[in-house]
């Protein structure tokens, strides 16, 4: 069947070119897109132009057409890189704390991250690798899960196309569970704003009704750049937020004695793990914007984009663990935000909670973005083309975010719901997915003196399954009892 379709493709741009690869043909972000054969041969028809960037250039026409690329620089990607990271996971941080205590939480939280930088770097690496080999454009995430087990063992080659659906679905509920924590949190602020403020008396469940109309017409913009003036509005107001946040935490601090100074307990450990390995959960991102960088060189490397933005996320998340959890104790909440200066009416405590309730609404349109293009394929598969097709999207976009609200009002505790989220899927993209790949990839190459880098990603993948089942089992059992 493809055979077929480059035979078509070649006699499409015979006589235009004195190149026969038809990926200098078409546009390179279309095969990302495209999960069909028919699909990737309508896109090339569709498309006039060669666009594949060469150096960082783009190709004109024969008809003056240009499209045009907006190519990253090395500190746009950083920016992009902690903003993926940065949302309601750090304010969950002291909650993981809790879980942990001062000192084990403090080495926890800077082995999580540096094992969740590390798993990057390794998904990084195998992408590099297997776009080598095929000669291929960048590889997307589930691109590097089908071809590391179609040049695995023989007897794992047969399953490329399922790995191919099962990450999608991992990704897939990663997002759809963080658009529930984001519903949560926003109606977890609402209430304690209307309830300290204003004296009215609602659960948070009822607040959720107020933002569901809301959440419904931000659900509709169907194109990312009608977003981006949205998204710089959340940024801002979430970099404000974090700092009147630092400021609360940081003030008029009780005796550390008074805190769980060492370690926890052995039964909460699984909920520090799950909630720390979610504030940690950017790994979806890290291709993406690897892909669209002018120097892609640079992202890897001791002194790269990666470990530059990891190691700012990094000390972030644990400035606001530590002092949070050493400001509120045991009272601290799914959200810090929840506890700024609880029971007051402080104009500066409410204006937080009103501030980052605003950035994560409005964020909940660029997470519930990424379920929507995993999807949009199949909807414009089995949709009825034209007006029809857009509004089957629109239909598909409604009962999505109906589903998010319903889920989100089935479990309202956003602490276990980060942890609950963390330990099914975020585990499972971190800790198991990355390592699974390096050693199919690596299968013909070898694995170093004495087989070490298996051994060493087979200890990842078992502490990913252990982090994974153990925080899910004490996550749901906290749900099932709340």
């Amino acid at each position: 069947m493809k055979g077929s379709i480059w035979e078509q493709i070649h006699k499409t741009i015979s006589g235009k070119s004195k190149s026969n690869d038809p990926f200098e043909h078409i546009p390179y972000h279309k095969f990302f897109d495209c999960s069909a054969d028919e699909e990737v041969l309508y896109e090339f028809k569709k498309s006039n132009v060669n666009k594949l960037p060469q150096n960082g250039n783009h190709r004109k026409n024969s008809e003056d057409q240009i499209e045009t690329h907006h190519y990253t620089s090395n500190w746009e990607t950083i920016i992009h890189l902690i903003k993926g990271n940065i949302g309601t996971g750090i304010l969950a941080m002291p909650t993981s704390f809790k879980n942990a205590g001062l000192i084990v939480g403090s080495i926890g939280t800077f082995l999580v991250g540096i094992f969740c930088v590390y798993t990057m770097h390794m998904l990084v690496g195998v992408s590099t690798e297997l776009s080598k080999r095929s000669h291929s454009p960048p590889l997307s995430f589930c691109d590097v899960a089908e071809n590391s087990f179609k040049v695995g063992p023989p007897q794992f080659q047969k399953y490329a196309a399922l790995a191919r659906i099962a990450t999608n679905v991992f990704l897939y509920l990663t997002q759809i569970g963080i658009c529930c924590i984001y519903i949560v949190f926003v109606a977890d602020n609402i209430h304690e704003v209307l309830q300290s403020y204003f004296g009215v008396q609602q659960s948070a469940r009822v607040c959720m009704l107020y933002i569901l109309i809301p959440l419904l017409a931000l659900s509709w913009v169907r194109d990312l750049k009608n977003l981006a003036p949205l998204m710089m509005v959340a940024d801002v107001v979430t970099a404000l937020g974090l700092g009147i946040v630092l400021l609360f935490i940081t003030s008029d601090l009780p005796p550390i004695t008074e805190r769980q100074i060492f370690f926890a307990s052995w039964h909460q450990l699984p909920l520090f793990f799950s909630t720390t390995i979610f504030a940690f959960e950017g790994i979806a991102v890290v291709l993406p914007l690897q892909n669209s960088m002018k120097n892609p060189k640079d992202f890897g490397g001791w002194n790269g984009v990666l470990n530059k933005s990891m190691a700012i996320v990094l000390v972030s998340y644990f400035l606001i663990g530590f002092f949070g959890y050493w400001q509120y104790g045991n009272g601290v909440k799914g959200s810090v935000t929840l506890n700024l200066a609880l029971g007051t009416s402080n104009m500066w405590a409410e204006s937080v909670r009103v501030m980052m309730a605003l950035a994560i609404f409005l964020s909940y349109a660029l997470q519930f973005y990424v379920p929507i293009e995993l999807t949009r394929s199949t909807i414009k598969r089995y949709a009825p083309a034209g007006r029809l097709n857009i509004v089957a999207e629109l239909a598909y976009r409604t009962a999505l975010v109906l589903i998010t609200f319903m889920l989100a009002e089935m479990v309202p505790d956003l602490g276990m719901f980060i942890s609950l989220i963390g330990s099914l899927t975020s585990t499972t993209l971190s800790f198991i997915l990355p390592p699974i790949f390096s050693i199919l990839t690596n299968w013909t190459t070898g694995y170093g003196v004495y087989r070490w880098c298996l051994w060493k990603d087979l200890l990842i993948i078992a502490f990913g399954i252990s982090v994974g089942f153990a925080g899910t089992y004490i996550s749901s059992e906290s749900i099932s009892q709340a």
